[in-house]
C-alpha cells in the first residue's frame, strides 16, 4: 500500500502498472462502505484482463485514509466528485483516465464527468446512484438493523481505521430527511465521454431505472444489466463484469493513441 497527500489529507491508494503501451490508466472508485481492500484482488483481475494501468484508492475517512474534520453533508459525493477526485488525479499526473465507479463510487464518477468533462475518457458504473429510491432507503435501514445485531462491526473493522464513522456517515446520511432529495441527474446531460453502466437485476439497493435514466440523457450509454446479481456486480458476476470492463476499455482506448 502507498501514500499520498490530496488537498491536505493523506490518502492509501494501490498502484498496478500496465503491461502494455498505449493503454488509458483505469481509477477504480470505492462503494459508500468500501476502500482499497475490500475490493479484494478485483483491481488485479481488471489490470490483466485489459493490461492497463490500474489505480484504486480509499477515500478520505475510509479503510486507514485520513479522515475529514468535519461531518459529513448531504453534498459529500458532490465534493468527492467535483474536487478530491481531480485533485487526486492531478497529484499523480493521471490524465484522461477511465473512471471505474461501484455504487457510491459510480455517483461519484457520473459527477466527475459532468462536471468535468474534459477529465475522463470513459466512464464504467456498476450499480451507481442518481436518486434516492425508496428500494435503497429500505435496503439501508436493512443494513442499520444487521449493523446493531450482528457482528458485522467487528468484520468491517478489520478494513477500516474508524469502522463505527464509516457505518454512520453512509447509513445516517442516506437515511437522513435532508437526503431525501439527493439527485444528480442534472449532471448527466454534461457527460460527453462514453458510458458503461452495470447493474444487478436483483439488487438489494436499487432497481434498474438507475441504469436506465443514465442512457436516456447520455445518448450512446451502453446499459449491461446482469441477472442473477445483487448490488455488487464485481463480486456476484466477476466474470461477466470483467468481461463487459475489457470490452469496453478495448473499445475507448483508440482515443489515447
Amino acid at each position: 500500500m502507498k501514500h499520498l497527500t490530496v488537498l491536505d489529507l493523506k490518502l492509501e491508494y494501490r498502484d498496478f502498472p500496465a503491461t502494455r503501451d498505449g493503454l488509458p490508466t483505469l481509477v477504480l472508485l470505492h462503494e459508500g462502505l468500501g476502500c482499497v481492500t475490500m475490493w479484494r484482488d478485483f483491481p488485479q483481475k481488471l489490470a490483466a484482463a485489459t493490461a492497463c494501468r490500474t489505480v484504486v484508492y480509499s477515500r478520505p475517512g475510509y479503510g486507514h485514509s485520513q479522515a475529514y474534520d468535519q461531518p459529513r453533508t448531504p453534498r459529500y459525493m458532490h465534493h468527492e466528485g467535483e474536487v478530491v477526485l481531480p485533485a487526486f488525479l492531478a497529484v499523480l499526473g493521471i490524465t484522461r483516465p477511465v473512471l471505474v465507479g461501484h455504487s457510491d463510487g459510480g455517483s461519484i464518477a457520473l459527477i466527475c464527468a459532468g462536471a468535468h468533462p474534459e477529465v475522463p475518457l470513459a466512464i464504467a458504473v456498476m450499480a451507481p446512484h442518481e436518486f434516492v429510491e425508496e428500494e435503497t432507503l429500505a435496503g439501508i435501514r436493512v443494513a442499520k438493523e444487521a449493523w446493531q445485531t450482528t457482528d458485522w462491526s467487528k468484520k468491517l473493522a478489520r478494513y477500516h481505521h474508524d469502522a463505527p464513522r464509516v457505518f454512520a456517515d453512509w447509513n445516517d446520511t442516506w437515511l437522513s430527511p435532508a437526503f431525501r432529495d439527493w439527485n444528480i441527474e442534472s449532471h448527466l446531460p454534461t457527460i460527453t465521454c462514453p458510458v458503461l453502466a452495470l447493474q444487478g437485476e436483483d439488487d438489494e439497493y436499487a432497481t434498474l431505472r438507475q441504469i436506465e435514466v443514465i442512457a436516456e440523457k447520455v445518448p450512446g450509454t451502453e446499459l449491461h444489466p446482469l441477472a442473477n446479481c445483487g448490488h455488487s456486480p464485481q463480486r456476484d458476476q466477476e466474470a461477466a463484469v470483467l468481461a463487459a470492463l475489457s470490452a469496453f476499455v478495448s473499445r475507448v482506448s483508440g482515443a489515447c493513441r
